[in-house]
């Protein structure tokens, strides 16, 4: 029998070859796809062994006494006498072998099984991993590397689905052609025209694995399933990025292990069954948010949806803002776009940049110049638009008659006074809304007229039914009352995961006094007073700010602690806050007495804030009183912040520290961030300050020289680059 012809040999070689890689480029993604449910799996199964382990070491460190919280009347000494002293042993021994202890008897073995397999029980409800980068749990690590590789995966996969599915169609169809073209018996006994479809089918597949576009993808699939290995993590990669995304990341592991539902319906929101039925059942249209919600946020989405009008009382810290925003998105989503926040002036970049971070929606500023052809901009487009209390009875170009998907009031305390004038423009604005979102994270307990009066805003029959004095309310006959308008939720109700602290960056913009001091400074080339003049001084938006805090605070019953490196700053927030203030603790003040200080701040009852110089208060106190920390301007290490922070955030504290960082848009407080962010210093803004489109290329680019040149001292940089942003260096 005649040999094949080598030609004819490589032909079905190089047939197999190309059907191979085509068939191994889509398998690799099918692979990839798969990922993230397989790290899933690995993900609960390893927590649910951790927390085994964890409840374990709890049940085996509780006295066998402890039965006797949970189940009364249980006598116990014979066990003890027998060696039973955990929990742990209770559970750990049989029935029989329990029984066979003189002097006990069957009740007694079945009383105290039930009460340790209560206790185990409730272990296993509370014991979670509380990732925490400061010990780096190795554990925890694996638990980080499973959680990025299937974010990553995830992510991954659906970034090439289309790039897949176009490759798909250009290989897929020739498969089975060419297969038969490396076939010797299937080419041996096919036809001509057969031979000639496999040969044009070979062609083809060969033409879709040489496209460029295929090249790409699989160096794309061989990068993507690399990152999505858990290993391919270092242990320091993994904590960097817990620490700039934790949030994101506990609400990951709460969601992919279940506890984030199970949270959410232990917290008591005193919502009747029949109604919370209606809300978790209403559809939710999510896909112009950038943010996975936590199951309470969504709830909290969903009941402001379905209630049409009502206030989100959550605590401080639990994502107000992300609720209201995913309702407007939802809304969006359905056609109707055209949302109005309400809120402060020192808030209102705040609420630009969570809108710009949280959602896909256009975010539009009607405050300050400008204004009007922005309001009018937003009503023909349609998104989130911000304006003020003082500014929205002002707006020319809103008409009254102006309709509006949803209104959302922040801080809505400033419209307690029906009377007063921003009440009845806010007031007016609702009744034009199809739906309105009132936020505060003041609990209602001992402000019940207050309470009455927003709740008046929205729903007047149920206010009609608020009594007039001022009782506590926090009865469960009145939340039940007022739960078809009324929200709130606490921290260790439904984010039991988390640690601690809660950081949060308040963000302020200059008013007219303080910008002109500042662009003082800055004609001066003085960063020490850049810095001062974005701090709380007399007269600042961040020193009322300050105060809004310090108020806040004081009313939920929490102290507080100021930090600031400048002195004068200190006193100005002494002089603010008046008789509340202790202090300031600084450099010159000797230690004995700085303790003074703290023990007098303790002891006192009620509202008290105590003032401390960063560098000075910042280390060596303990000062587990405040609940409450505010840092007045941002300091270039962060660790001198972190170790503020600490003062309160240390063993021995009761409650949930919350954070405040004090934050001056567009000025020197944003070149610090970005330092301390390890970022480059950033230039976008020019075009959109009128000074700035003043300024020649040629200072543009001397500037932007000055930024990279690493030579130049970095206060320099910072200088220069504040000088072209304002437009004072001119070519």
């Amino acid at each position: 029998m005649a040999s094949t012809p080598p030609g004819k040999r490589k032909m079905r070689r190089h047939a197999r070859a190309q059907v191979a890689r085509a068939r191994d480029t889509l398998r690799r993604y099918e692979d990839l796809a798969g990922t993230p449910s397989r790290l899933r799996e690995a993900t609960r199964g390893y927590v649910a062994e951790l927390a085994s382990e964890d409840v374990s070491v709890r049940l085996a460190a509780m006295r066998v006494t402890e039965l006797k919280k949970v189940t009364r009347g249980l006598r116990l000494a014979r066990l003890e006498e027998a060696g039973i002293a955990t929990v742990a042993d209770v559970l750990a021994n049989s029935r029989e072998r329990l029984l066979a202890i003189p002097g006990i008897g069957a009740q007694t073995v079945e009383d105290a099984k039930a009460a340790a397999e209560l206790l185990a029980s409730e272990a296993a409800t509370e014991t979670r991993p509380r990732l925490d980068p400061v010990r780096r749990d190795p554990r925890h690590s694996r638990i980080l590397a499973y959680l990025r590789a299937e974010q990553t995966a995830t992510a991954a996969a659906e970034d090439l689905r289309e790039a897949v599915h176009r490759f798909r169609s250009r290989a897929e169809p020739y498969f089975a052609a060419a297969d038969r073209a490396g076939s010797r018996l299937a080419m041996l006994f096919s036809r001509r025209r057969r031979k000639d479809e496999a040969l044009a089918g070979l062609d083809a597949l060969e033409a879709a694995n040489a496209h460029d576009e295929t090249g790409v993808l699989e160096k794309d699939l061989a990068a993507a399933l690399e990152e999505a290995r858990p290993e391919r993590w270092t242990s320091d990669e993994l904590w960097r990025d817990y620490e700039d995304r934790a949030a994101s990341i506990n609400t990951q592991l709460a969601k992919l292990t279940g506890t984030d539902v199970e949270d959410a319906e232990r917290a008591e929101d005193f919502v009747g069954s029949e109604l919370r039925q209606e809300i978790e059942t209403l559809p939710f249209d999510g896909t112009l948010l950038r943010t996975d919600l936590r199951f309470y946020q969504l709830f909290g989405a969903k009941y402001a949806i379905h209630q049409r009008k009502a206030i989100i009382g959550d605590e401080m810290g639990l994502g107000k803002t992300i609720q209201s925003l995913a309702v407007a998105a939802h809304l969006a989503a359905n056609g109707q776009r055209r949302c109005l926040v309400v809120c402060p002036a020192s808030v209102v970049p705040n609420w630009l940049n969570e809108i710009r971070k949280h959602t896909h929606l256009e975010a539009f500023s009607l405050h300050g110049a400008g204004r009007e052809d922005e309001t009018r901009r937003w009503l023909r487009r349609g998104g989130v638009a911000v304006t003020t209390f003082n500014t929205i009875d002002r707006l020319e170009s809103l008409p009254q008659r102006a309709k509006m998907a949803l209104l959302i009031v922040d801080e809505a305390h400033y419209i307690k006074n029906p009377n007063a004038k921003r009440s009845m423009a806010v007031g007016a604005a609702i009744s034009r809304s199809k739906r309105a979102i009132l936020l505060s994270g003041t609990p209602m307990e001992n402000r019940v007229q207050e309470f009455k009066s927003l709740i008046g805003h929205l729903r007047p029959d149920i206010a009609q039914q608020v009594g007039d004095g001022d009782d506590v309310v926090g009865a469960e006959e009145f939340r039940q009352t007022v739960a078809p308008v009324y929200l709130r939720r606490n921290q260790e109700d439904v984010l039991t995961e988390l640690p601690e602290k809660i950081e949060v960056e308040e963000w302020v913009q200059f008013n007219a006094s303080d910008e002109d001091e500042y662009r003082e400074q800055v004609r001066r080339r003085n960063l020490m007073g850049m810095r001062r003049a974005s701090s709380a001084m007399p007269g600042s938006a961040k020193l009322e700010r300050l105060a809004e805090l310090v108020e806040d605070a004081g009313e939920e019953g929490r102290k507080v602690i100021v930090f600031s490196y400048f002195l004068d700053v200190l006193e100005a927030v002494g002089e603010r806050v008046g008789d509340r203030a202790i202090g300031p603790i600084t450099g010159k003040v000797a230690a004995p007495k700085r303790q003074a200080m703290v023990d007098e701040f303790t002891r006192r009852q009620g509202p008290a804030v105590v003032l401390a110089q960063i560098e000075a208060g910042g280390v060596g106190l303990n000062v587990q009183a405040a609940s409450v920390v505010v840092l007045a301007e941002p300091q270039w290490k962060p660790s001198i912040e972190q170790q503020a922070m600490a003062r309160a955030h240390r063993m021995g504290q009761t409650r949930r520290v919350q954070v405040h960082r004090l934050l001056a848009k567009d000025g020197v407080d944003e070149r610090i961030r970005e330092v301390q962010e390890r970022k480059e210093l950033l230039f976008e803004d020019y075009a959109r300050h009128s000074d700035a489109k003043s300024v020649g290329a040629m200072a543009t680019a001397t500037a932007v020289a000055t930024r990279d040149n690493g030579a130049i001292p970095l206060e320099q940089r910072i200088i220069a680059a504040e000088r072209a942003r304002l437009g004072i260096d001119r070519p």
